[in-house]
């Protein structure tokens, strides 16, 4: 699976560059062959709401007739009432316009409310996809995928679009109806006027075509420049980013490399706000001109001798030609805006359409009340079809309530094998089975339930202590919290802070250490209370002392549950009731720790090793 845009050039740990922005002239190209389809795809966001949309049609209809009909009712004001002097009759049209004048007004008002809720709707309905999509997705998309990139998709990218979602949809329909409304008026007062009129709105068209084209080629490069520095910023004023940055002396570099994204993005906006403003000037100017020719055309008709044409009919149709360009114009703008937002609708579409690799079966099953027992039957897993196995010919065997520890050297796909247990990856051949049953047959639910998870990369949201703990349980009581915290060794601690279990962790848990985070963790699991606990390094990246106080913790959570434990120390596998050597994916030994020294095998060389390391350590 490859998604567009997960490895950006740009990274903020590489040294800024001098490299000038991409200002080459875009040349016109022809219309995307895929453009029909996706036009199809954004009407269909709005299918739920076509009841109201239908509403907005209504109101947008209503008010186009009124508007058309203030030019019949000054005509009737410059041709009868006044010349007539009939103040009666001139009183009623003139109320008639103002009247007209409210009504647009209200209309206006109830069809933006409208346009705008649903709109936001909208808004909504995608940023939940994206969301829910980035949720399915593998572990392995994101071990490619930038943090930054995933952000920009859901806060810029949507964010982008929401003037187009909210208003274009209505601004179009609005504009449409004007347009259709204003030319049959114009046509009922003068069609040879009207001829003149129309003549230069087929350049006007095609002009607004190619600035919409050239825009949305502007914009698509835009956005990738901002999902690169959304990512710039997300890695590197992340608490890790600046400890990083600072501890590495790399502070300025970084804020040279974010002043050349920013530099990128610079030229890209101009570009953007600048493509075709010439062009769509000069439709300005023309437009603003028409009335002069309007009335030129009038008076040279009549110096040649065509009938004469009244001035309240010149009037109201120089009102209803200035009429038809305003939303002529919007209608051309709108096109262009649609344009720019395709490519917005496009970066969507592609993370909607990314294909799920684990997937819930349409028939799943659910376990009740899981005993277990874990089984790898002869699996294999690849992280690329084409690449080499990275486990293969797997087979073990975790009986209910029993305990696995698997060893190896690093790469020997120790972690690997423990993800395939909770499903973050699916085999490539074979299966493992939870009391029987393939993971992949389970329910997401019954799956999570079932296994716990405790890893070294201890994960904390900016929360308090107590929104961290019920991450697991959210319907946990203070005292579930209490006794969690207690099994795992981190309630004396807690509660001897000044805000206790109220306590805002900080980002990732900063304010905590190491030993207490991994603490928390094993809290949280134990909250959970799952039969299948995996346990990936868990105290690999703690001193000894902090060690002994975790594993203590660790034994506590293990005690009556499945244990499969990925070891870097090895003297915190000697107990378990199964031992296996990894090597390159295969399994080398197995067997009890006694076992396995008397072979005095490769499991004896880790031990040896650890002993010499031990010391040092």
């Amino acid at each position: 699976m490859q998604s567009p845009e997960l490895h950006p050039e740009s990274s903020p740990w590489k040294a800024a560059d001098s490299r000038p922005p991409d200002s080459r002239p875009l040349d016109p190209r022809p219309p995307d062959p895929e453009q029909p389809r996706q036009l199809r795809r954004i009407v269909r966001l709005f299918r739920p709401y076509r009841g109201r949309l239908a509403l907005v049609g209504l109101l947008v209809g209503a008010a186009s007739l009124v508007s058309v009909a203030t030019p019949f009712l000054l005509k009737e004001i410059l041709d009868t009432a006044i010349p007539q002097g009939r103040t009666g009759l001139l009183g009623l049209l003139a109320l008639g316009m103002i009247a007209g004048a409210v009504l647009s007004s209200v209309f206006g008002v109830l069809q933006t409310l409208i346009s705008t809720t649903v709109g936001q709707r909208v808004m909504h309905d995608l940023r939940t996809a994206v969301y829910s999509r980035l949720q399915s997705m593998s572990l392995a998309f994101y071990t490619r995928t930038r943090t930054g990139e995933v952000q920009s998709r859901i806060a810029n990218d949507i964010g982008g679009m929401q003037a187009t979602v909210t208003t274009t949809a209505t601004s179009l329909v609005s504009n449409l109806t004007s347009v259709v409304a204003t030319v049959i008026a114009m046509l009922a007062l003068d069609w040879r006027l009207t001829a003149v009129s129309l003549l230069l709105l087929p350049l006007f068209v095609w002009i607004s075509r190619r600035v919409g084209r050239e825009r949305r080629r502007i914009a698509t490069q835009r956005q990738k420049q901002m999902a690169a520095m959304a990512a710039t910023v997300t890695e590197s004023l992340s608490v890790s980013g600046i400890l990083l940055g600072r501890t590495m002396g790399r502070s300025d570099s970084l804020t040279r490399s974010f002043a050349t994204e920013s530099e990128r993005l610079i030229d890209l906006e101009v570009r953007s706000n600048m493509a075709g403003r010439w062009r769509m000037s000069v439709i300005g100017i023309v437009m603003a001109a028409m009335p002069a020719v309007i009335y030129w055309a009038a008076g040279v008709a009549l110096h040649l001798g065509g009938p004469a044409i009244s001035l309240g009919t010149l009037v109201a149709f120089v009102s209803l030609q200035q009429g038809l360009f305003r939303p002529t114009v919007s209608l051309l703008s709108t096109g262009v805006q649609i344009q720019t937002s395709l490519a917005l609708f496009q970066r969507i579409f592609e993370y909607l359409d990314l294909p799920v690799d684990i997937t819930e079966p349409d028939h799943p099953r659910r376990l009740t009340a899981p005993r277990g027992e874990i089984r790898f039957k002869d699996v294999e897993f690849r992280y690329d079809a084409a690449g080499a196995p990275v486990l293969a010919g797997i087979d073990l065997t975790v009986p209910a309530g029993g305990s696995l520890a698997v060893v190896g050297a690093t790469g020997s796909g120790k972690s690997t094998l423990s993800h395939l247990v909770p499903r973050l990856y699916d085999v490539t051949a074979g299966s493992v089975t939870l009391d029987g049953v393939d993971v992949r047959d389970l329910d997401f639910d019954s799956l999570a339930r079932a296994i716990g998870v405790v890893s070294q990369e201890t994960y904390l949201f900016h929360a308090s202590v107590a929104e961290n703990l019920r991450f697991a349980k959210p319907d946990a009581t203070d005292e579930e919290l209490y006794t969690a915290a207690r099994a795992a060794q981190i309630h004396d601690h807690i509660a001897a802070l000044p805000e206790g279990y109220d306590t805002v962790v900080g980002e990732r848990g900063h304010r905590f250490s190491g030993g207490e985070k991994q603490r928390l963790a094993i809290a949280r699991t134990i909250l959970r209370d799952p039969a299948v606990l995996v346990l990936d390094e868990a105290t690999s990246a703690l001193d000894t002392r902090t060690e002994h106080a975790v594993q203590q913790a660790l034994d506590s959570l293990a005690a009556s549950r499945t244990t499969i434990t990925i070891a870097h120390r090895l003297s915190t596998v000697r107990s378990a009731d199964e031992i296996v050597v990894l090597d390159a994916g295969r399994i080398v030994e197995r067997g009890t720790h006694a076992s396995l020294m008397a072979v005095d095998g490769r499991y004896a060389a880790l031990v040896h090793r650890d002993a010499q390391l031990e010391p040092a350590g």
